[in-house]
């Protein structure tokens, strides 16, 4: 049977995307190369939202958890308002720009990219988000908006569509930004204490793996290979994360939280020819284990901390976006693949936004 002609321009596509791409020597998982549907509506009016004004000075944001103890697991609210308020650009930026590939990738509609181009070139050219740290939270900013704008961006580098050629100069601004955010990124997150690093850690180590296969820095690509690797060493043998354990009523939502960036950085890692699932005798299984096995009942953190566990970050499906990914690493039984079908789309901004895009057709056995 003769292939019909969408197939034959697909796989024309795919190996043009390949040669374009073999000279580099890092690159994502499949789904981040995928190409973008073809349901352009011309009659629809597609809107670039206001690019939200760049953020150009320094990052000196008050914490959410202002006040707290060393547990720091007490919110307040006074604090935390004034966190949103001075960081509302930031997360803005973020969110339009997940939006715009999301949209991009599920019509294919050029429009999106010229949006997703023109909002990143403004910051880049802004310098934005380059201005000094002065305190843990700006940093933590900073590498938070640099994983939203990598996984985000990096799609459309390595569609094989190749939406971005039209763009050369801005995909050239672009890089070099992200770049540059990375290098101050690597330089605020290494050679922490060991009881300093923490989740913090671990999404500073996925804006750099995010980064380097977007810039190609191998250098990115092994920071955040170490940071990962003293992740691993940090998990107990019961699958417990001790400086995750210290956020008392929060621990179990922040062992949930902490496993998001070190589930990307281990496939990122493998589509590159590096397992990193067997460190510390498969840790991040252990890890992952344990977090799955509470999501119904977290009586092992109660138990482990001696409080009673708060789960209202289960409300929010972006927390459990971290699966789709999960179940490429793992093999996943009937219970949780249902699971994840209930609660789909999963989307994540800062993990490259449509997970189940990203990672559904291989989970589901399409790919």
């Amino acid at each position: 049977m003769v292939p019909c002609k969408a197939v034959l321009m697909f796989l024309l596509s795919f190996v043009l995307s390949v040669a374009a791409h073999a000279a580099d020597s890092l690159h994502p998982p499949s789904g981040f190369m995928q190409p973008p549907a073809h349901r352009v509506d011309a009659a629809k009016t597609v809107n670039c939202p206001a690019v939200p004004t760049p953020f150009t000075g320094t990052l000196d944001f008050r914490s959410k958890y202002e006040g707290s103890d060393s547990a720091r697991a007490t919110l307040n609210p006074q604090a935390e308002a004034a966190f949103r308020d001075q960081t509302q650009n930031i997360t803005a930026m973020e969110s339009l720009v997940s939006k715009q590939v999301i949209a991009w990738a599920r019509s294919g509609d050029p429009r999106y990219v010229a949006c997703v181009v023109n909002t990143l070139s403004a910051w880049a050219n802004a310098g934005a988000l380059t201005g000094a740290a002065a305190n843990h939270t700006g940093k933590s900013l900073r590498k938070w908006a640099l994983a939203s704008f990598s996984s985000a961006w990096l799609q459309l580098v390595f569609s094989p569509a190749h939406p971005l050629a039209a763009y050369a100069a801005q995909q050239e601004t672009v890089t070099r930004w992200l770049s540059q955010l990375a290098t101050l990124t690597a330089s605020e997150w290494r050679d922490l204490p060991l009881d300093k690093v923490n989740n913090h850690s671990y999404w500073a180590a996925w804006a750099l793996m995010s980064t380097a296969v977007v810039t190609q820095r191998q250098d990115l690509f092994d920071s955040s290979l170490a940071i990962y690797r003293t992740a691993m060493q940090q998990v107990d043998a019961q699958g417990f994360l001790p400086n995750e354990l210290r956020r008392r009523q929060r621990a179990f939502s922040y062992h949930n939280y902490a496993i998001q960036p070190l589930v990307m950085i281990a496939l990122f890692a493998r589509a590159n020819g590096v397992d990193v699932t067997a460190e510390n005798n498969q840790a991040l299984q252990r890890l992952g284990a344990k977090i799955i096995a509470s999501l119904d009942d977290p009586a092992p953190y109660a138990q482990q901390t001696g409080v009673t566990q708060d789960r209202a970050f289960l409300q929010h499906t972006t927390n459990l976006a971290w699966l789709e990914a999960w179940c490429q690493l793992q093999r996943c039984d009937t219970a949780l693949n249902q699971r994840i079908t209930a609660l789909r789309p999963l989307q994540n901004t800062r993990m490259g936004g449509d997970m189940t895009h990203l990672f559904a057709a291989k989970h589901d056995g399409h790919d």
